[in-house]
């Protein structure tokens, strides 16, 4: 497998010695001893009796290789550790996902995950912020916090017996999103950090990066005391009645300005850029891509084009031989 010849054009050869590093890498690792493709064999003593977990099968006495990635050892466990693979939820993982289904005292979302995500009307906190039991008044008043095709952020809870998966948003940085673009890219390229919430301050845009591989791309929200929401939403009301035109605040406060949504469709592009390159989206090397469009007086449209992928993937091979030789 290893010796065969492909026609490649110019970014597939880049993504394969890109990939080819990586497997060396992880491969010089202790609890690691060899990367391996498809139909590789896998070294084993066959006196021990050893255990064969995933990515691996016996063949004609042979332990093979059924995945391409590394191949770990724990104990007498051998297995093949994947480098790309489905989204594997964690507790404690931030997601991006879309509302499917409005179910009693649930929602259910799509979070590109082998198995639909469901939010408890209980996990979630009510518009009006305060902490109080759900009651049946609420659960009737479900679609009017979220309904069908909206995208939410939340964290993950938890999982039940049979896989389900539990979500959360106790916080006030969880919820609807709105005014803007959510991206879907390979999960393995988004790299878990502590932080996946980032405000663009320069741009007047916030960032999500989902774990999950879903990206939201949107205007800058403030986060408001909860405590102070009722006191706005009575004094919004008031407004609505006595004035004789209610279009004139309301609609152009909902409106988004129009640089903030050519930030919006600059950063998603570079997020775009980033992912058909297969190098990994960290806000650092998203607003490098963002510096360099800018820089170079490209348009939104342009970043696109071939020439601004080889440019971005030169840079980034420029970026991380200098790291190396810091290192």
């Amino acid at each position: 497998m290893k010796g065969m010849q492909l026609s490649l054009n110019k970014t597939q050869k880049l993504r394969l010695e890109k990939a080819l590093e990586q497997l060396e890498s992880l491969s010089s690792k202790s609890n690691s001893d060899a990367s391996v493709t498809v139909a590789d064999n896998i070294s084993v003593d066959c006196e021990d009796a050893i255990l064969k977990g995933h990515g691996t099968a016996e063949l004609d006495g042979r332990v093979v290789a059924t995945l391409c990635g590394v191949v770990e050892r724990v104990n007498k466990l051998v297995y093949v550790r994947a480098l790309r693979a489905r989204y594997k939820p964690e507790i404690g993982d931030i997601i991006v996902g879309r509302v499917i289904e409005v179910a009693p005292k649930r929602w259910r979302l799509e979070i590109n995950y082998s198995q639909d995500a469901v939010l408890m009307l209980s996990s979630m906190n009510l518009p009006d912020g305060i902490q109080r039991r759900r009651t049946g008044v609420d659960e009737l008043n479900m679609r009017s916090i979220f309904e069908e095709n909206d995208v939410i952020c939340a964290e993950v809870r938890g999982f039940q017996h049979d896989g389900c998966l539990h979500l959360q948003a106790r916080s006030q940085k969880y919820g609807k999103l709105e005014r803007g673009q959510l991206l879907t890219i390979p999960p393995y390229l988004v790299k878990k950090r502590k932080q996946h919430f980032h405000h663009l301050e320069q741009y007047g845009i916030d960032l999500i990066l989902g774990c999950n591989g879903y990206i939201w791309v949107g205007e800058h929200i403030e986060v408001k005391d909860p405590m102070l929401i009722e006191d706005q939403s009575n004094k919004s009301d008031q407004q609505n009645a006595d004035s004789e035109n209610p279009m004139s605040t309301d609609e152009v406060e909902t409106r988004t300005q129009l640089e903030t949504r050519q930030n919006i469709c600059r950063t998603a592009n570079a997020i775009r850029v980033l992912s058909t390159l297969g190098f990994m989206i960290t806000v650092e090397v998203i607003m490098a891509i963002i510096n360099l469009s800018t820089s170079l007086n490209l348009d939104i449209h342009e970043m696109l084009g071939p020439e601004f992928y080889v440019l971005v993937a030169e840079k980034e091979v420029e970026r991380r031989s200098s790291l190396g030789k810091r290192r």
